[in-house]
This record gives C-alpha cells, sequence and structure tokens, in this order.
C-alpha cells in the first residue's frame, strides 16, 4: 500500500518569545514522530516549505515544539492551525494497534446499525480531546456525530467496506425527524 499522509499534530498559540509553539497531539507515538530533526511539508502559502523540528518539551501533559525556520512570537503566531504531516506505509503500521485506523481509511465506509438497517455513510472522522467522532451523512444528507468508542461502534470491517454501530437511543431518529421536518437540531446533528 502506498504511504498516506497522517496529521501528527496542529500547532496551537505561541508560547513565550522565542518561537515555540503548543502542539495538539493527534498521534499516540508522540515520542517517536516528534523526534529533533523531523522535517513536516508545509504548503507555501501558509509559512515556509517546509517545518524542521529543533526541540520539543513536555510541561504539565502538554507537548511544546521549537522549529528552526520560526525565530520568533510573530512567526509563531502566524503558523497557530497549522497540522504537522508525515507519510506514514499504514502496513508497517497495522502491526502496532489492530484497533486503529486512519481517517481516509474510514471515509466512504457504509454504517449499519447492529439490527441490520443503514444508517448513513462515514465522511470523516474528528479528533476531540474526550473521544474521537465518526461523522456520519445519513440518506436523507443530514450530518450526525457518532463517538467512536468500542460501545458504540463494535465492529469496523474496512475489508466488507462497513461500520457496525449501537448509538445511543435517539441519536439518529433525531437527524431523521429534523430532516423530515425540513429544519436542523443543531444539538444533534452538529451542524452550525
Amino acid at each position: 500500500m502506498n504511504a498516506l499522509d497522517v496529521t501528527i499534530a496542529t500547532i496551537g498559540k505561541a508560547h513565550g518569545l522565542r518561537g515555540e509553539v503548543a502542539l495538539i497531539l493527534r498521534t499516540d507515538q508522540p515520542e517517536e514522530r516528534l523526534a529533533a530533526g523531523t522535517v513536516f511539508p508545509v504548503p507555501a502559502a501558509e509559512g515556509p516549505r517546509e517545518l524542521t523540528l529543533a526541540t520539543t518539551r513536555v510541561q504539565q501533559g502538554r507537548w511544546y515544539a521549537r522549529f528552526e525556520e520560526v525565530a520568533d512570537r510573530t512567526a509563531a503566531e502566524a503558523l497557530r492551525g497549522l497540522e504537522l504531516t508525515l507519510a506514514v506505509d499504514p502496513d508497517l503500521e497495522a502491526e502496532e494497534d489492530p484497533d486503529a485506523w486512519y481517517p481516509s481509511e474510514l471515509r466512504g465506509l457504509t454504517v449499519r446499525h447492529v439490527d441490520g438497517r443503514e444508517l448513513g455513510t462515514v465522511v470523516d472522522l474528528e479528533h476531540y480531546p474526550a473521544q474521537d467522532l465518526l461523522i456520519v451523512r445519513t440518506p436523507a444528507g443530514s450530518r450526525v456525530m457518532l463517538p467512536f468508542v468500542a460501545e458504540l461502534v463494535p465492529e469496523v470491517d474496512t475489508e466488507a467496506g462497513q461500520v457496525l454501530a449501537d448509538p445511543p437511543g435517539g441519536l439518529f431518529d433525531a437527524a431523521e425527524a429534523s430532516d423530515a421536518d425540513g429544519g436542523s437540531d443543531d444539538a444533534t446533528t452538529g451542524e452550525d
């Protein structure tokens, strides 16, 4: 399989005056993937063409980084929100955790209820501090945020192209009712 671009971290706010930034981790292997000397490609419109990791440190559970190309706070602030990605070979990663997937592996999978009903299609995977969320587009077009935890998503079968889900009562029903009414229930669907 070809290498995938995987988001390792998102750059948060600047920290201090010398160009250090807070990192919002998107990897469970930060020590390996955030080693000094690691080069991250960057879209040209967002700053330098690449960022070379100079140092990292952990303080009270938060990760901070400095890049060789970033000399001061102003340059660091300009990078806020930038995703740091690396090309990763999924075949080499598969042995690490059989219950871990990249968003690109999940997009397009059919989501089926444990009773067999089709609930929709996975359109994305979003990462949050408490848990990851599968973003599911229902057949009616609603966007539902399904917590990606074993209790609610007991099975992911990428070969069969489906995700088995046991969502809490009303999660998908409320989205369907909102579609039937022609409105949007923001609390249920997560749409703005």
